[in-house]
């Protein structure tokens, strides 16, 4: 159903190596720098098909996160979300909502962790249990 995913990065460098980290946990190889039609720098992760990109605001503004917006990660297991959690506090993130652990509601069983890029943008990795 999507084809890319993209969060705006207020420092792009400093947003790579978070996302680095994080999603160096997940199997993904470093970003890679491509710049857009009007300078902006930006990096590409991909992994599995999926696209997830970090960019500087083509309008020249700051970027700034969304009240509400999360962007989910797949993870295998809930030592490998442990994992992507500890990555992004070490990269520069920081933690929000419940400490990483099982979650239960609405008749469905899950891991989540959820951290805060340096931008402020929200994450989480997720693995349904059941």
């Amino acid at each position: 159903m999507f084809s890319h995913m993209m969060v705006g990065a207020n420092d792009i460098e400093e947003s790579k190596v978070f996302y680095d980290a994080v999603l160096g946990t997940l199997g993904c190889k470093p970003g890679i720098l491509s710049m857009n039609l009007s300078d902006q720098k930006r990096y590409m992760y991909i992994h599995e098909k999926n696209i997830f990109i970090i960019t500087e605001p083509i309008d020249g503004n700051s970027a700034t996160h969304g009240n509400g917006v999360t962007v989910g990660f797949s993870v295998a297991d809930e030592a490998t979300g442990d994992k992507w959690h500890e990555a992004g506090l070490n990269a520069g993130g920081t933690a929000c909502e419940d400490p990483p652990g099982i979650r239960e509601g609405m008749g469905a069983k899950m891991y989540l962790a959820y951290l805060k890029d340096p931008s402020g943008n929200k994450i989480c990795a997720l693995k349904r249990l059941g």
